[in-house]
């Protein structure tokens, strides 16, 4: 796993994702394992995605988003690593569940482990928390909710969104641009939900007040932690997203971006666009919502449709609302550069002529 800095930038270039061999999710059975493209982020024998093949590790995820965290004022949601220079690693909040099986013989024990869960909160809060989100998608360790939260790790905050050095899009005088652009949206943008009861969201937070203000000095509407919008004594509460009252026990997410007059139910706290829920929580706050770290970062960059990543040169492919790399404008089967040359364009991606017909024999 490479960690981004300039001068691993050239070196990782030609560093293929790890994983190879891992079996495809999706096809079950029919791939014959992980076969990483150059420069695509799918699997070369079953052109599946790198999330299809759950390539990550808890190790890999947790420095992902300990390096998306850190220099922002979420900084505290991560910790130093012992001798990484400076590295910093998510403190990612499990959560071990330990039941009593009464029977006749000797007492036994269930053990339940969630991957995530809400910091800062009693037990009791935090499992009522994960009631309220459906059962599929609840993190417990072995089942298809971990997954799911892994697969959405990968999905909505892809590492070559924050870090260059994971790029192969990039031409040398790009690095900058991605480089304040990165930077940009942790000061204005990045959040990270806060899980409390119904009133009593931003509590005991007064230390970070200042540091909040001057993150968000440009959008009086926003800076103030809902001082604009005071918040209701005693409710009623309603979610932001269906609007529908809050019960007073229950508990909710707020998003300090937002102010903290507003809450939504924790099923209800997703991104606007792709409508899936806001993996740990984890928000970007424009035009007055939450949206995941990919549709946010394709609200303000074309993203290549080749190689799914951020494009920042202003000289690009575009055909039918998708953009490319002029470099990445290829056929998805034989690689055959198609700029200037007849194509076929469908949902499974870009086709040069020969074998788009062949794909229809």
């Amino acid at each position: 796993f490479q960690l981004g800095c300039p001068a691993l930038f050239q070196m990782s270039l030609s560093q293929p994702q790890s994983g190879r061999g891992v079996p495809c999710l999706r096809c079950r059975g029919a791939c014959t394992g992980f076969e990483p493209h150059s420069w695509r982020k799918i699997c070369k024998s079953c052109k599946c995605s790198q999330e299809d093949h759950s390539l990550s590790s808890d190790v890999e995820d947790d420095r992902k988003i300990g390096r998306l965290l850190s220099d922002s004022k979420y900084a505290t949601l991560t910790a130093r690593v012992k001798g990484g220079d400076g590295i910093r690693i998510y403190k990612r909040n499990r959560m071990i569940i330990t039941n009593p099986i009464v029977s006749r013989k000797d007492p036994t024990f269930d053990t339940i482990t969630y991957e995530w869960a809400p910091p800062g909160l009693t037990q009791k809060l935090a499992m009522q928390y994960m009631e309220l989100i459906p059962k599929e998608m609840q993190p417990v360790a072995g089942t298809d909710g971990a997954y799911y939260r892994r697969r959405q790790l990968m999905r909505q905050l892809p590492l070559y969104d924050q870090d260059p050095s994971q790029c192969r899009g990039l031409a040398e005088g790009e690095l900058k641009l991605m480089e304040d652009f990165v930077k940009k949206y942790k000061a204005e943008a990045l959040g990270v939900g806060e899980v409390a009861l119904p009133g009593q969201g931003g509590g005991g937070k007064e230390e970070g007040k200042p540091q909040d203000k001057s993150t968000d000095a440009t959008k009086p509407t926003e800076s103030t932690n809902g001082a604009l919008e005071p918040v209701p004594a005693g409710g009623p509460y309603r979610c932001e997203a269906c609007k529908q009252a809050v019960p007073g026990d229950c508990p909710v997410v707020y998003a300090d971006r937002a102010g903290y007059a507003r809450q939504w139910h924790p099923a209800c706290f997703v991104c606007c666009r792709c409508s899936e829920p806001l993996v740990d929580l984890i928000y970007f706050w424009k035009s007055g919502a939450a949206w995941c770290g990919r549709h946010y970062c394709e609200s303000l960059r074309p993203r290549c449709a080749g190689c799914d990543e951020l494009i920042f040169s202003e000289d690009y492919q575009q055909v039918e609302g998708r953009a490319w790399h002029k470099k990445h404008f290829a056929c998805l089967e034989c690689e055959t550069l198609l700029t200037g040359k007849p194509f076929a364009l469908d949902k499974a991606g870009l086709l040069c002529t020969t074998c788009s017909k062949s794909k229809r024999l």
